[in-house]
């Protein structure tokens, strides 16, 4: 789940290209990247990759349009039976949206023979006003996997003018969506993916953020083009010294089990650390 790439689900071309690439996950979009005009004909052009590309399994997902409008369940109608790897849901308010969102997957999954459950949703969870205080409650939702946030949506709902300074830096606002989402996916237990940037041709200031937001604890980041989908991978993929390390500081306290704090080369080591070192670990199999 490092680098998550949005491809227009109009544009067949673009659908290729995205898929050709490196990126672990690819989102065929029926929302913001589709003009309403466009959207029965994207439904359909969906549909068709979906099953031209079915041995790609998991790694192609689709973004259905949001609950509180009129296209979600026809969305869902038409893509389900091509089973696809899974579902992002934009604008999402809380985890009430994922369980409704659950509610109209199950039963189109039974219907064509999709064990129920296991089409997994990833939550787009910052993208109104009110989705910002309903970051804390996804936990138990069913189905999600992962949550990300969004500034474009966000800064549109509150009617703000601009949503970065005059240095490309996110404003408070934002910057608190940010930390929301974070938040709110270790409550909920599940990776918190990091917000596109839309500059795509910025590669060195990509790198930057990237490798910024995951010290932070972010385990990956949506990319609006496939330029940028090397970079995330690359930023999201713990370096072999951080591997290194994380394995050195298990095997100490698998040697001292009696321990709560041990000595080392950097400093003293306490159980937080461990925990840390364990979750690094456990990336390198997922």
């Amino acid at each position: 789940m490092r680098s998550w790439l949005f491809a227009p689900g109009d544009s067949e071309r673009k659908m290729d290209k995205a898929l050709g690439g490196p990126a672990d996950i690819v989102i065929l979009d029926l929302e913001d990247a589709v003009a309403i005009p466009r959207k029965p004909e994207a439904r359909r052009m969906v549909v068709d990759f979906l099953a031209a590309n079915a041995g790609h399994g998991g790694r192609i997902w689709v973004r259905v349009n949001p609950l509180d409008g009129e296209w979600t369940a026809t969305d869902l109608d038409a893509i389900m039976p091509a089973r696809p790897g899974g579902v992002l849901l934009p604008k999402a308010e809380g985890g009430a949206d994922v369980e409704a969102l659950d509610a109209l997957l199950t039963p189109l999954e039974s219907a064509h023979g999709i064990e129920p459950g296991s089409t997994p949703v990833a939550a787009l969870v910052t993208e109104t006003a009110a989705a910002m205080f309903g970051t804390g409650t996804y936990r138990g939702a069913p189905r999600l996997v992962a949550m990300t946030w969004g500034a474009e949506d966000l800064a549109d709902s509150v009617g703000a003018l601009d949503n970065t300074d005059g240095e490309d830096r996110y404003r408070p606002t934002y910057e608190l969506a940010r930390s929301l989402c974070l938040l709110g996916a270790a409550k909920a237990g599940v990776p918190a993916i990091e917000t596109i940037m839309g500059d795509f041709r910025d590669l060195d200031g990509l790198r930057v953020r990237a490798e910024q937001v995951r010290r932070d604890g972010y385990r990956g980041m949506l990319a609006i083009h496939p330029a940028q989908v090397e970079v995330i991978n690359e930023a999201f993929t713990p370096s072999a010294e951080e591997v290194s390390e994380a394995r050195e500081i298990v095997d100490l306290f698998e040697a001292n089990p009696d321990a709560g704090t041990i000595g080392w080369r950097k400093g003293m080591l306490d159980r937080p650390h461990l925990s840390r070192a364990r979750q690094l670990l456990a990336q390198l199999d997922e």
